[in-house]
């Protein structure tokens, strides 16, 4: 029986196991994502003939899924382990887009930096992972071309991450704060000269007093209540529509975009309610109003990631017997999970503010019951936990791989559902595309 953490064969294919966590730079774009993997290298070598190639796919398959929907210009960054880098499998994906991660565990040892000195010369950005002041990791700094620095390791003590701030200033490298947990650090490290963040900073917003979240904001929230709603009418939905000329605007394009199966051009507002019908119309203009609750690079991002979230819980509501709560809640459950950062206030203080079922509103704030469940599962799986993730599907004996396919299936959902109009509203210049010098 293989080991639980390697990958399964099924008919000559190997499932792929992936998540990615944004990163931003200082203006709070979107620079690139970390992927997360489940399956170990090692795990890997043990189930398949030819560990190479096998690993090689994984990784490129994982890039596919992963990349797909990302704008021109933004990285990924991916650990690889040691054998990974000795045995070349880093070529297998593009260097204009990959970052190889080192990971800390890795030895400075002279075949490894061998290999990533040859790395280096083909064009590959290094960037040293998880650093947080160890002498032994030192041989690493000169080589690399980003340095991530682990705050949560430091304990996100400032002094502490002051000082490794200074000591890497010889480098002249950029410098990524990692694991940045609260907006204070984030603001700290950003004034010690740190250019990109990566973490769940944004979760955990900063409550100004006397400010209060804005009616037009509240209207939307609420607008979204009643589109979760199983009994809405379609011809409530096209009024709605009617009184916002944006929100028209932006359906025809993505009714008219491609891949809805439209042969001809839709110019009728009523003929692309009744073309889209209920459902899909009612969550067309959920993922709007998610986006436009915001303007924001980072609030983009934000939006994108509750939207799949709510369609990742939707799919699983729809087809696992585990879930004993509406494909309504757990759309919601997953499309609300990221309002305190969206709007700048504490869950507790905007859950106030909406009318929600009780038992929606207690797993929102962090309460434990059936829906707090799916909410600690997902975010798990966000972070590439695998230990708990599996542990979690265990206790409900669900299907690893069903999970995965919904993901993937929900990324691919909301690429479709959000990108045509996000496309539309790109302007100026984003320095998220930038890449680091060599030096």
């Amino acid at each position: 029986m293989p080991p639980e953490n390697s990958p399964r064969e099924h008919g000559g294919y190997e499932d792929v196991f992936v998540a990615r966590q944004p990163i931003f730079d200082r203006k709070e774009h979107v620079w690139g994502y970390e992927l997360l993997f489940r399956s170990s290298a090692t795990a890997q070598i043990a189930e398949v003939s030819d560990p190479d190639m096998a690993t090689a796919k994984v990784i490129a398959d994982g890039f596919v899924l992963a990349h797909s929907g990302m704008e021109p210009g933004q990285r990924v960054l991916i650990n690889f382990p040691e054998n990974l880098l000795l045995k070349g499998a880093v070529l297998a994906l593009p260097k204009d887009i990959c970052v190889v991660e080192i990971q800390e565990d890795l030895e400075p040892r002279p075949d490894v930096l061998r290999a990533l000195k040859a790395l280096r010369r083909s064009g590959y950005t290094l960037a040293m992972d998880d650093y947080a002041g160890e002498p032994e990791l030192e041989p690493f700094l000169d080589l690399v071309d980003i340095i991530k620095v682990d705050v949560l390791k430091l304990g996100s003590d400032e002094n502490r991450i002051r000082k490794v701030a200074r000591t890497l200033k010889k480098y002249n490298r950029p410098l990524l704060a990692e694991k940045v947990e609260v907006l204070d650090i984030f603001g700290f490290t950003k004034d010690l000269g740190f250019g990109l963040f990566q973490g769940f900073f944004f979760r955990k917003p900063k409550i100004i007093p006397g400010k209060k979240i804005s009616a037009g904001k509240i209207a939307k929230i609420r607008l979204l209540h009643e589109l979760g709603k199983p009994d809405f009418e379609v011809k409530k939905l096209s009024e709605i529509l009617h009184t916002d000329p944006s929100l028209s605007y932006r359906l025809f394009q993505y009714i008219n975009s491609a891949g809805m199966g439209v042969r001809h051009k839709v110019e009728s507002l009523a003929l692309a309610v009744t073309l889209l019908g209920q459902r899909q119309l009612a969550q067309w203009l959920r993922a709007v109003i998610m986006i436009d609750l915001s303007p924001s690079k980072k609030a983009e991002e934000l939006a994108f990631m509750s939207v799949h979230r709510a369609r990742f819980l939707e799919l699983v509501a729809e087809n696992t017997d585990a879930c004993h709560r509406s494909v309504e809640a757990m759309f919601l459950l997953g499309l609300f999970s990221l309002l305190d950062a969206m709007l700048g206030h504490s869950m507790r203080e905007v859950m106030r503010q909406i009318p929600l079922d009780l038992e929606l509103k207690a797993a929102l704030i962090g309460e434990k019951n059936e829906l707090s469940y799916w909410l600690r599962l997902l975010n798990a799986y966000e972070r590439g936990h695998w230990e708990y993730v599996l542990s979690a599907l265990r206790k409900k004996d669900l299907d690893m791989e069903k999970i995965d396919r919904h993901y993937v299936q929900a990324m691919a959902w909301t690429q479709r559902i959000l990108g045509k109009f996000s496309e539309e509203e790109e302007s100026g210049e984003d320095e998220a595309s930038e890449t680091p010098d060599k030096s």
